[in-house]
């Protein structure tokens, strides 16, 4: 007998919660056995996602409540990775929005929330986190039912549904006054409130590709959920790609998803979300359809790339030395494997064929691409990050933001002067009564290049800084981003004690004494506008004169720690971040690669 089935995605701002709410659901559903040792954030099993604790990948479970199947999505919050929510609302009938109890709806609310309305989806909405000091549930869902209004929801998306719980305590409740200890309330507005699927089981085969994976025994496997008929281990189905072409295949292995497992599957039918292999071919979008009559369905579309950077072979003295994959081919196969799994990123091919313009949402988008082919053994050099200029009814306009900064009272005088000079408007100023303030800000894309490293500054590290695409608007005049020079390495040798402390005074350093530099290298920040050329190699020369200072013990200031996201942040347009598997160094631009 097949279970009643529901599929819901869980969908929010990030860092409002979602996936210690989907590890609080998976913990009370019984798929654990009794002292099995669960990790906490269990649905972020990517190195990546453990170590910012962020969600980056979609991924789904299922657990069985009262005899009902219930597939559940989680996804993520950034709106960088907005390109996996757009393409995994297509295989739910139901979505779970959850708001923070204190900051209420904020840039990726708007966005995910969008989506799932355009969708036709009637969200259920969570206030998270009611057991944390200036919660305030009541106002968050009147926050909520604003935005709905703003976004245009019909009469009955606006009489939306709502719960009040604490992920990480366990428990969710109909009512704030209410007191209960468990997850059941969530697990009933589920059954409740989210419509069974309407796919027909007696109609021929469709299936949307969705998500792809990878198997050493199976090979590729696709994920998907079945929109009608029915699939059986064995038979033949079609495979309908992207030019309309017909591929015919044998589906070699069906698999389900129970708790974090997947469970081999004889057959599925219409309303089911399945793991398929045997299609090493299809890509995201695609259809899997009976071969007698193939029938596809609309490829998944997602919202266009915001922002553009140049990947390049690594050319720099130093080239070769710590990667394994540093040529042009090995660059642009993984750049072109990257497209399968990854539907908002582009990738074009440019007039040297060492060159690749690599397009995504923002720079935290395209920073995890980069971490993650460094981490790889991939050795490349990339650009300035460029915004992405559009023509919209014969005007040329960019991309713009809705940025919301949250900062101590002393922070906010700097941050609404330097967001003028980039262009920035303010929408809205709300000072919370923790010596906290709320700016809301519409600005260009290109005005937040380089800005999260200046508002860290101005906020001495306490401000915390949040945007996602807005809309296309006309060009703005041009934008101020003030930066002082930078100090060049003009020798190819190693960093002295001796040279950083003589040049201690004319700025900031990124290296250390020990440090291996070249020449053209960026070791650090002038204290004035203009590049100086530095010999941060020189020794001290050795005589049989004994000084009067000689024991004087004398120490160098800190370097400033120049990470991945820093580094994309902080180059000029006449700048490069060379990526090798073990460093992260900045360097001038070439006359040779300028050329090209």
């Amino acid at each position: 007998m097949t279970l009643p089935i529901r599929n819901v995605a869980i969908i929010a701002h990030v860092d409002h919660g979602k996936t210690t709410l989907v590890d609080a659901l998976l913990r009370q559903s019984g798929i654990f056995r009794e002292g099995e040792e669960v990790p906490d954030c269990v649905m972020d099993s990517n190195d990546l996602e453990r170590e910012r604790g962020i969600t980056i990948l979609a991924k789904n479970t299922a657990v069985n409540y009262k005899n009902t199947l219930i597939n559940i999505i989680d996804t993520p919050g950034h709106a960088d990775f907005g390109g996996e929510v757009e393409r995994v609302l297509g295989m739910v009938d139901g979505c779970i929005l959850i708001v923070d109890a204190n900051e209420g709806p904020m840039p990726q609310t708007r966005f995910v929330l969008k989506k799932a309305l355009e969708k036709g989806l009637r969200p259920i909405v969570v206030v998270n986190k009611i057991d944390r000091p200036q919660a305030d549930p009541y106002g968050a869902i009147d926050k909520v039912l604003d935005l709905f209004l703003e976004l245009g929801a019909d009469d009955d998306q606006c009489e939306f549904p709502y719960l009040f719980a604490s992920g990480l305590a366990g428990y969710a409740k109909n009512e704030l006054e209410v007191d209960n200890k468990d997850m059941q309330p969530m697990f009933e507005a589920i059954l409740q409130h989210v419509p069974p699927p309407v796919g027909d089981p007696e109609k021929p085969l469709q299936i949307q590709v969705t998500t792809l994976d990878y198997s050493d025994y199976l090979g590729r496997i696709v994920i998907g959920k079945i929109h009608n008929g029915r699939i059986n281990v064995g038979q033949q189905a079609a495979l309908v790609v992207e030019s309309g072409q017909i591929v015919k295949r044998k589906v070699t292995k069906l698999l389900g998803f129970e708790g974090l497992k997947r469970v081999e599957l004889e057959t599925a039918s219409a309303g089911n979300i399945v793991a398929v292999a045997g299609f090493e071919n299809a890509n995201i979008g695609e259809t899997i359809t009976c071969p007698d009559e193939p029938q596809a369905l609309p490829l998944i579309k997602v919202d266009e790339p915001t922002l553009q950077m140049t990947f390049s072979v690594n050319d720099s003295p130093f080239a070769g030395q710590e990667g394994t994959y540093v040529t042009s081919r090995q660059l642009r196969d993984r750049l072109m494997k990257e497209l399968e799994t990854n539907v908002a990123l582009r990738v074009e091919e440019s007039d040297s064929p060492d060159r690749f313009l690599v397009s995504g949402r923002g720079e935290l988008h395209l920073g995890i691409l980069i971490e993650t082919m460094r981490r790889e053994g991939y050795e490349f050099q990339v650009s300035q990050p460029q915004v992405i200029y559009r023509e919209v009814n014969g005007q040329p306009c960019e991309p713009y933001e809705c940025l919301v900064l949250d900062v101590p009272e002393e922070g906010v005088g700097g941050c609404i002067e330097r967001l003028g000079q980039r262009q920035g408007e303010m929408q809205n100023m709300l000072v919370g009564g923790n010596g906290r303030t709320q700016l809301e800000f519409v600005i260009p894309a290109r005005g937040l290049i380089g800005f999260r490293g200046e508002f860290m500054r101005l906020t001495r590290g306490e401000g915390i800084m949040n945007h996602s695409f807005l809309d296309y608007r006309p060009l703005c005049s041009d934008i101020e981003t003030r930066r002082n020079g930078v100090l060049i390495s003009f020798e190819e040798g190693v960093a002295t004690f001796y040279a950083l402390k003589n040049a201690e005074d004319r700025g900031a350093f990124f290296i250390s004494p020990g440090t291996k530099v070249y020449k053209g290298m960026i070791v650090g920040e002038n204290n004035r506008p203009q590049d100086l050329d530095l010999n941060v190699c020189k020794t001290k020369q050795l005589t049989n004169f004994r000084s009067s200072n000689a024991e004087e013990i004398s120490q160098l200031q800190t370097p400033v720690d120049m990470s991945l996201e820093r580094a994309l942040e902080y180059i000029s347009a006449d700048e490069l971040v060379e990526v090798t598997p073990a460093s992260i160094r900045l360097r001038k631009l070439t006359k040779k690669l300028a050329k090209r």
